[in-house]
């Protein structure tokens, strides 16, 4: 179990979900089952290897944090040597997966995955710079490419607006948590934004993140002609979250007090957005 930790269940599951969706979009409906099994395999230990390496690199800072300080590494379960074999093995595997079972450019995509999320964020980005999650965020858009080259073997405009959504979802959703521990993230030197910026500017920020994201979610009807399913949702679930960066960012105003701010609220309903949303975009091509 300590190893399977180390490859943070949580986030591939989260993943996966803009994985499976994509290729019931890409498909027009029902996709291969055979291929939505390899893909989910083959992302799975791709997503794992990523967050091993992560974890190998960041156990100096996680053994100080409260949020990570319970990891494999910072308690000296598993030694840093045995980790970096994993995920190595790991990042291996998936290649050979998708590569065997998918096709070269998901498994390609796969690579360019786990490299930016440990060579651009973990090593470079996130102990340097205030914009380490905005331009670090782009690791995690990678599945919805990977799930319609699956099925397409190809790329097109409409995975690539999916990919959006994510990016510009990704920063409100990391800063609510960082500002839950932005402590810890201060105490280890990690420049999230809420560490150098008050509470009001990273609302602000929140709010500014979540209408380009809500519009961004809107371009998919016109760009891949969608049923009426997915716009409707998008515009719903869109509303929701707007409503709620507001409301965080009023209750940011002249406070720095978390129990005022409250901001796991926005972090939990962002989980669900983006939940939803993909749900959404399985369902319309069955519907349409």
């Amino acid at each position: 179990m300590a190893y399977v930790g180390l490859t943070k269940p949580r986030v591939i599951e989260l993943l996966l979900l803009t994985t499976v969706p994509v290729m019931f979009f890409a498909a027009g409906g029902v996709p291969d089952l055979g291929l939505v099994v390899a893909t989910v395999l083959g992302g799975s230990l791709s997503a794992g290897s990523a967050s091993v390496f992560n974890c190998v690199y960041d156990r100096d800072i996680d053994e100080q944090m409260r949020r990570t300080r319970r990891r494999a590494l910072p308690r000296h379960i598993i030694t840093p040597r045995a980790a970096l074999v994993f995920g190595f093995v790991l990042g291996i595997l998936s290649t050979v997966v998708l590569w065997a079972w998918v096709n070269e450019l998901s498994a390609g995509l796969s690579v360019a995955a786990i490299a930016f999320y440990v060579f651009g964020y973990t090593m470079l980005l996130k102990r340097r710079t205030t914009q380490n999650i905005v331009w670090g965020g782009i690791a995690g858009c990678f599945p919805a490419l990977i799930g319609w080259t699956a099925v397409t073997e190809e790329l097109a405009w409409a995975p690539f607006v999916l990919f959006a959504v994510v990016f510009f979802w990704t920063p409100p959703h990391t800063w609510a948590l960082a500002l839950r521990y932005r402590e810890d993230y201060k105490q280890v030197d990690v420049p999230m934004l809420p560490v150098v910026r008050s509470a009001r500017v990273v609302a602000r920020q929140i709010v500014a993140y979540s209408w380009v994201m809500v519009a961004t979610s809107l371009l998919l009807w016109p760009v891949a002609g969608t049923g009426l399913v997915y716009p409707v949702a998008a515009a719903v679930l869109g509303a929701v979250f707007l409503v709620q960066a507001h409301q965080l960012e009023r209750r940011a105003r002249g406070t720095e007090d978390l129990a005022v701010i409250r901001p796991m609220h926005l972090f939990h309903s962002s989980n669900l957005y983006l939940s939803l949303l993909f749900v959404a975009v399985a369902i319309d091509p069955l519907l349409h």
